[in-house]
């Protein structure tokens, strides 16, 4: 079959069109047909080595969109499947083996190109809202780099919840019309959000801050969350550690939360699956949608990845297999 194949870090130049062996399944495993993956942040760091040592070689991606081939004795799924998955080495391949607590099955009027938008961060979002921030309506909120795939997520979920006021920030002021069109109701840079957000709350401060940036990002925001607010870091994609002192929540009475996708994926898989049932929903009766920059062939993942690191793009990137 073929991949994408990386064996060293390094710029997208790493990234090879190879063909190797089609991968084995285990029990409570199954093969799939990958119909098409999405470009995440997190692959990206991956391939220049920012998240540990490389077991080379290697295959990247997060998640897949595609039909089931093969299934193990007395699977729960049948081959022919429509689903999207989370494989367990990597997505940029012709065929990728999961495990079947991280396979879900996708509604018949849901297209495989739609589909491959959501897995990771839509299933992401849902939780980062509901679970960790436990947002309510009467909320002020700010989602840091709202025009990237969780960004874009987060904005349109935390509307469709009804919040009351959304506020998005983006890293370049042209971005401001596609984020405003998700539903945010304020857009503005990072240089200016910890201003905009605290005269928008008469000096308050927002009640839920999602940062996926982290450094000076995550410094400002505390300098803009209200008392007994909270603080949803999920991300550190500025490549710096965000920093804050104790005092900055104990007498605030402010919460800092944490949450990993993968970190789940990997210790409670059982927590994904009623998350992914309410968000395929909500993209088959179309109240959700994730706009599509571009899609490249699996061969032009470098390209792809190029443009991911150029930030010049709005929505989700996928790749075609």
């Amino acid at each position: 079959m073929k991949a994408i194949i990386q064996k060293e870090f390094g710029d997208p130049s790493v990234l090879t069109y190879s063909d190797i062996e089609i991968p084995k399944i285990v029990e409570k495993e199954v093969l799939i047909k990958t119909a098409y993956t999405s470009v995440n942040y997190a692959d990206i760091k991956t391939r220049v080595g920012n998240k540990g040592k490389g077991d080379f070689p290697l295959i990247l991606g997060l998640d897949v969109a595609g039909v089931i081939e093969e299934v193990s004795p007395c699977s729960s799924f049948s081959k022919g499947d429509r689903v999207i998955a989370f494989p367990k080495n990597g997505s940029y391949a012709e065929y990728v083996v999961a495990n079947e607590k991280l396979i879900f099955k996708i509604p018949d009027n849901l297209s495989f190109k739609t589909a491959a938008t959501m897995p990771t961060v839509s299933i992401l979002s849902y939780i980062l809202l509901h679970e960790i921030g436990q947002v309510q309506k009467t909320d002020t909120i700010v989602i840091h780099s709202a025009a990237g795939g969780v960004g874009s997520m987060l904005v349109q979920l935390a509307k469709l919840a009804g919040v009351q006021k959304v506020i998005g920030t983006v890293g370049k002021q042209n971005k401001e019309d596609y984020v405003r069109k998700l539903g945010a109701d304020i857009v503005c840079t990072y240089d200016e959000f910890a201003e905009v957000t605290l005269k928008q709350t008469n000096n308050k401060g927002a009640t839920i801050i999602f940062d996926s940036v982290a450094g000076d990002v995550t410094t400002k925001s505390l300098e803009c969350l209200a008392l007994f607010g909270t603080l949803v870091q999920f991300g550190n994609s500025s490549g710096k550690a965000g920093s804050f002192k104790t005092s900055d929540v104990h007498s605030s009475c402010r919460n800092i939360k944490g949450f990993s996708l993968g970190t789940t994926r990997k210790h409670n898989p059982e927590r994904l699956g009623t998350v992914a049932k309410k968000v395929l929903d909500l993209f088959a009766t179309n109240k959700i949608s994730i706009p599509i920059a571009k899609v490249f062939p699996l061969n032009e993942a470098a390209n792809a990845h190029r443009l991911i690191e150029s930030r010049d793009y709005e929505g989700k990137v996928l790749i075609k297999v």
